[in-house]
């Protein structure tokens, strides 16, 4: 088996983590950098992502995460929040960078920005809300798979109230809604279910070649 299905046979969803073992500066800011490189519809990249380590805020996040210890207990909490809504603005941005970026003229642009622009300017608010937060997914499997390469734990989970979340946040005032959310960390020796097998559908279920 090559390194790529080692690493992802290795993880699992953690349900205990070791309190005492906390994630390197080095291997966080290679998480991150991870999880910026991560694709996006257009590359617009229509969410933030915060990193929570502070105790006392770590406690009252788990108070509204079905009291689950993963929350406490590990290293960081990366929490991702999408856009509620957006308008031109997000567009503009994008471009405005990729302009500067890559050292083209930002009017050469100008048929890709409205190519998005009527793609999804004129959805609704709920559709527009939907489609950001589905972006946040594709970083999150991101970051995972980086984070097993270094062998570091992680728990994707979405047992959370999301207004709770995004009241002790401040995330509505910021045009944001918790998505998802990522404790990372080590698993600790008192997790059973590092020992399971890892049960998926067989290739035959799974696959169909055209």
């Amino acid at each position: 088996m090559n390194n790529i299905l080692e690493n992802r046979t290795w993880r699992y969803a953690t349900k205990k983590f070791d309190s005492t073992k906390k994630v390197s500066a080095e291997d966080l800011e290679s998480l991150l950098e991870a999880t910026r490189l991560s694709a996006s519809s257009y590359g617009l990249q229509p969410y933030h992502v915060f990193v929570v380590t502070d105790q006392a805020l770590k406690e009252q996040l788990r108070a509204v995460s079905w009291g689950q210890s993963q929350i406490t207990d590990a290293s960081h909490i990366i929490v991702f929040a999408h856009k509620t809504d957006f308008g031109s603005e997000l567009i503009d941005t994008y471009l405005e960078n990729v302009s500067e970026t890559r050292n083209i003229p930002a009017e050469s642009l100008k048929g890709y920005g409205d190519f998005m622009k009527s793609k999804l300017l004129d959805l609704s608010t709920d559709s527009k809300a939907n489609w950001t937060a589905k972006q946040t997914y594709l970083a999150l499997g991101n970051v995972m798979q980086a984070a097993a390469e270094l062998k570091i734990d992680t728990c994707p989970m979405e047992g959370f109230e999301a207004e709770k979340y995004n009241e002790i946040l401040e995330l509505s005032e910021k045009n944001l809604s918790v998505s998802v959310v990522l404790p990372i960390g080590y698993r600790s020796a008192e997790d059973d279910t590092q020992h399971y097998a890892k049960v998926r559908q067989s290739k035959e279920e799974l696959f169909t070649h055209i």
